[in-house]
């Protein structure tokens, strides 16, 4: 089956929320507080147990295309990434946290123990746990809606398509085609972020067009899985145990020969 995932175009998020309350209501997500943040707004904040989907303002004061102009809005919804390298996935002791048949990460709270190893493994921050009951929850791509044929709620909710959701080797065709339009429209700055096979987690199922640096939003510039290294540590401490194993038999014999 094709590996499913989202496209972010932040170029035409008009902030409108619509895609957190989507999440929530589909997904039965608790509410957040209700807090004001102070940040622009923002009462959200970031990703968290109870924020599956977080949409940032940023404001900018800073030259724009016009020439008048000394502030920008920078407007994107955050998501989990369902790294192909999934940190969360390789610490996770239970198999709470599985890789479904659409190449995307789910977490089954069934079967959470609450044990928190998942959460300084993922390089974004995404994955978080709930005061309540300690166990982890994190955007599912709403597994239960795909595997009916429907797209994601919040795709689904989307008023101007900055969302989109589909095979991901298609969205990353179609984003490269909306970063050359906008490029070639004066947005130097457009750039891809998550997409690449290539990156520190190999890639992002949901992966997004910026029109700034990743640090702007918010996103690590060089995320990296933290159990990547994994299988060469286990070899140098296999080497290394066998090395200390070897010496020892070593000086066992020499002191029976003696």
């Amino acid at each position: 089956m094709s590996r499913m995932g989202f496209f972010t175009d932040t170029s035409i998020c008009i902030g409108c929320k619509a895609c957190e309350v989507a999440c929530k209501e589909w997904n039965s997500v608790p509410d957040d507080g209700f807090d004001l943040l102070g940040m622009s707004f923002d009462n959200t904040g970031m990703l968290s147990a109870n924020s599956w989907r977080h949409v940032a303002f940023i404001e900018q004061s800073k030259p724009v295309a016009q020439p008048d102009a000394h502030v920008r809005w920078l407007m994107s919804s955050d998501v989990c990434k369902h790294c192909t390298h999934a940190g969360c996935l390789d610490v996770c002791p239970t198999g709470s946290l599985f890789r479904t048949e659409f190449g995307t990460v789910v977490v089954q709270e069934d079967i959470c123990n609450g044990c928190g190893y998942c959460v300084p493994a993922c390089p974004y921050g995404v994955i978080d746990r709930r005061e309540d009951d300690g166990r982890v929850w994190k955007c599912t791509l709403c597994y239960d809606r795909i595997g009916d044929g429907l797209e994601p709620a919040c795709a689904k909710a989307c008023p101007t398509d900055s969302i989109q959701f589909g095979d991901l080797d298609e969205l990353r065709e179609r984003a490269q085609g909306r970063v050359d339009e906008l490029v070639n429209a004066g947005v130097v700055d457009a750039r891809l972020y998550g997409e690449s096979p290539d990156d520190g987690v190999g890639g992002a199922g949901a992966f997004f067009l910026l029109l700034d640096d990743p640090e702007v939003y918010g996103l690590p510039p060089d995320p990296v899985v933290p159990t990547r290294d994994l299988p060469s540590m286990w070899r140098h401490a296999a080497a290394a145990a066998g090395v200390f194993l070897g010496l020892g038999v070593a000086a066992f014999a020499g002191r029976r020969s003696r």
